[in-house]
């Protein structure tokens, strides 16, 4: 009889393990950012200020989207991910990417306590995920395997272009490799494939370094992109302190180099400094500034200075020197741990020979705007 016992609570134990190696879930998870009213000056050719719900319908900090993300223990600490992501607009119900239903994610992986996080398919570059923890205030301060990004469409979150690939900054046909080592130490690594007989065209690669040292993180990355036979180059390096969870600083560097064919290359240095003051309380304050220098740059058809690593400019149209500067600051007010009001603005000018599409010739901008922010 002890035996029979004995041989039922081993199948028990079985079973009992085998159901907890075969653990799955799937969850449901969505973001709601919207911004009314929004006033925008110089807004079209004429000059013209702009009032209306986001700036011309693109929220202010964050895309909306809904989500499903899903993991599968498969044993011995590994589990089986994925994530399908897309991005809408709350303003008027349409899709961000029309033709694209999972625009911001769309990829599978394997995370594995000891050699870490390994994903492929449609996802953030790696440069982007690390170079949030010191670009952007609105962004977390550690570094984790899990993807970052930076806040929305606005003047102040231009430098997320420094960290594109071929296909911006999420990339197409990418492989991906993500750790945080127990010491604190952090890597990462990506490949974005051409998905062409030409296996270089449109290809690209990143690398990324930092250290997670809790009050204080330091990371950087380099980024290689081909566009259509024109290789750009970008390094960039920064970090954050944050001081007894009040007060946290950022600071961050950026070089690129962009090639332009018979104009030469084009050389941009940037920098960005912000902080952000979180009192014990609902609201929080955020202060920024960011100064992107360029030399040699290349307009484009429309007499514009593209983004980095964009390859979009014309050989016939001149090269062009100058800096773009801008001053933006925010205050939020939390109701609760998923939902928060705001006001937001941010103030940029151009120098020189720095012009963008959105001042339509103007030398300066203004951007103002209230809102509405929860999560699912």
């Amino acid at each position: 009889m002890k035996q029979k016992y004995l041989a039922l609570s081993i199948a028990a134990g079985l079973c009992a393990a085998t159901q907890a190696h075969a653990q799955s879930s799937v969850q449901l998870y969505g973001l709601i950012d919207l911004s009314a009213p929004t006033y925008i000056t110089h807004a079209d050719a004429n000059g013209k200020h702009y009032i209306g719900m986001g700036n011309f319908g693109e929220p202010w900090f964050s895309g909306s989207r809904w989500g499903l993300k899903g993991a599968e223990d498969i044993g011995g600490g590994t589990k089986v991910i994925f994530r399908l992501e897309s991005e809408f607009r709350m303003a008027d119900g349409q899709m961000e990417d029309p033709g694209q239903i999972f625009d911001r994610d769309s990829w599978v992986g394997i995370e594995d306590q000891t050699f870490g996080k390994i994903t492929a398919g449609f996802q953030d570059t790696v440069a982007k995920d690390t170079s949030g923890i010191y670009a952007d205030p609105y962004v977390a301060t550690n570094l984790t395997t899990e993807e970052g990004a930076y806040t929305n469409a606005n003047n102040f979150k231009q430098l997320v272009f420094y960290a594109a690939g071929p296909t911006g900054t999420r990339s197409t046909n990418s492989i991906t490799w993500k750790k945080l080592f127990s010491n604190g130490l952090y890597a990462a690594a990506d490949y974005q494939f051409s998905n062409s007989t030409e296996f270089a065209t449109g290809s690209g690669y990143q690398a990324a370094l930092g250290y997670h040292g809790g009050p204080f993180n330091v990371a950087g990355f380099y980024d290689h992109t081909n566009n259509g036979g024109y290789v750009d180059h970008t390094y960039s390096i920064g970090g954050n302190y944050t001081y007894a969870d009040l007060l946290t600083f950022k600071t961050g560097y950026f070089h690129y180099d962009g090639d332009q064919g018979s104009l030469g290359k084009r050389h941009d240095n940037a920098w960005t400094v912000s902080l952000k003051l979180k009192p014990h309380g609902a609201l929080d304050y955020e202060l920024g500034y960011q100064q992107m220098h360029t030399k040699n740059a290349a307009y484009n058809v429309d007499g514009d200075i593209p983004n980095a690593n964009s390859g979009a400019f014309s050989l016939t149209s001149g090269v062009g020197n100058g800096y773009k500067e801008t001053l933006y600051g925010s205050v939020f007010y939390h109701l609760s741990k998923r939902t928060e009001v705001y006001l937001a603005g941010d103030y940029m000018r151009l120098h020189g020979g720095y012009t963008v599409a959105t001042t339509f010739g103007a030398k300066n901008q203004l951007e103002l705007t209230s809102g509405i922010r929860t999560r699912f």
